[in-house]
């Protein structure tokens, strides 16, 4: 996909031809009766639910001959039967019992986030009460209800922080209310790969808490923040995600979180899942947590740059530098081709975004870039990044 802005004030602009990438967040369904799912009930639902059907059971008869007086046997002694060989165990039945387990464990922790515009999901990380969750799922509230059981009390929760720039949230209820409930652990992002199983547990469609799974069918990702700038190391799974998700946990074999859904990819007007879905990485989620629960804002450092492409297809074309940014008081302007940030070289627009993400505000880098044919160099001492809040959910990678 094209990425045409990165660094610099937020911009979207999308390629039709691509697939459109949203959050997975729910309006508020109507007011009505909710109705308690019979254990039995299969179905697809589609913005709606579309219960049907009871199960049926799939019965294995094994045929037992017995001997009937075989040549030189004793017709007074009785038969015996040779016992049924056991089933085979396949990889379906294994990844059944996987999911089984990590849904077990994990999802007493998942909780529902309900708001005046819409609901979504979190998850418990400390025992205190301390809830994440997704940006946009937030908003600009306060205040959210939270409910842990699908049939349980919803609680106040406040709203400690919030960072659009990760799209990550950080609430709390009273540590009564999460009383009992096993806090979920973050794991190490970085030893994720693709191939790897993933299990999603949230409320999507509306419906109780559900659970679904996969594999991580992709890494480093970039995806888009509430606030226009780039989201970058995001993990990507074909666990079905669907609106409603938003916040909820990706959780690995173990049954740590690796990742916070946020995002899925929709293709032919779609709203529903296609199996590209997206999650902020549990590292991520580790180094913001701390800031959020203090009310602090976290530091995101800022170039001010947007950039494409580089026709040549070598480097990163800048579109725009943003007046009074670093980049334009260190002199950059349209039409500048970055090629290296301190000396590592840039390919394309997503490099830029991830050299100015390891770094923090005041640091200094040096930018090599061509303009006119000509090579040049000069030291940027980058910014913090404007926060604004997530007033609006984002609608493009």
């Amino acid at each position: 996909m094209e990425r045409l802005w990165t660094d610099g004030p937020p911009t979207r602009q999308q390629n039709r031809e691509q697939p459109e990438v949203q959050p997975p967040y729910m309006p508020p369904p109507p007011e009505g009766p909710r109705r308690t799912p019979d254990p039995g009930d299969r179905g697809r639902s589609r913005w709606f639910p579309a219960i049907g059907g009871g199960t049926v059971s799939a019965v294995v008869v094994a045929a037992v001959l017995l001997g009937t007086g075989l040549a030189g046997g004793n017709n007074d002694s009785p038969s015996v039967a040779a016992a049924p060989a056991p089933p085979a165990v396949t990889a379906s039945d294994r990844n059944g019992d996987l999911v089984r387990n990590v849904y077990a464990a994990a999802s007493p922790s998942v909780v529902n986030v309900r708001t005046q515009d819409g609901t979504g999901t979190g998850f418990l990380v400390k025992s205190d009460g301390t809830i994440v969750t997704n940006a946009h799922v937030v908003g600009n509230n306060d205040q959210v209800q939270v409910r842990f059981a699908d049939d349980g009390a919803s609680h106040d929760a406040q709203v400690l922080g919030v960072d659009a720039s990760t799209d990550l949230a950080v609430i709390k209820v009273d540590a009564g209310d999460a009383q009992g409930v096993k806090p979920l652990q973050l794991a190490d992002s970085n030893h994720v790969q693709v191939g790897d199983s993933a299990i999603a547990i949230g409320y999507p469609l509306g419906l109780d808490k559900t659970a679904t799974s996969g594999i991580i069918s992709g890494l480093g990702r970039e995806i888009q923040s509430p606030n226009g700038f780039s989201i970058d190391k995001v993990i990507q799974t074909d666990a079905p995600i669907n609106p409603g998700n938003s916040g909820g946990p990706l959780l690995n074999a173990a049954g740590q979180v690796i990742g916070v859904n946020s995002q899925i990819a929709t293709a032919g007007g779609s709203q529903g899942s296609v199996g590209i879905g997206f999650a902020i990485p549990s590292d991520t989620v580790r180094s913001v947590i701390p800031q959020l629960e203090q009310g602090q804002q976290p530091q995101h450092a800022f170039m001010g740059l947007s950039t494409a492409p580089s026709p040549n297809g070598d480097g990163a074309q800048v579109g725009e530098a943003a007046p009074g940014g670093p980049a334009a008081d260190a002199g950059l302007t349209a039409g500048d081709v970055v090629t290296k940030i301190d000396g590592k070289a840039v390919r394309s627009p997503d490099d830029v975004v991830s050299a100015v993400n390891d770094h923090k505000p005041g640091d200094k880098v040096s930018v090599t870039y061509t303009r006119n044919g000509s090579e040049h160099s000069v030291d940027v001492t980058l910014g913090q990044r404007p926060n604004t809040p997530a007033t609006e959910t984002p609608t493009t990678p």
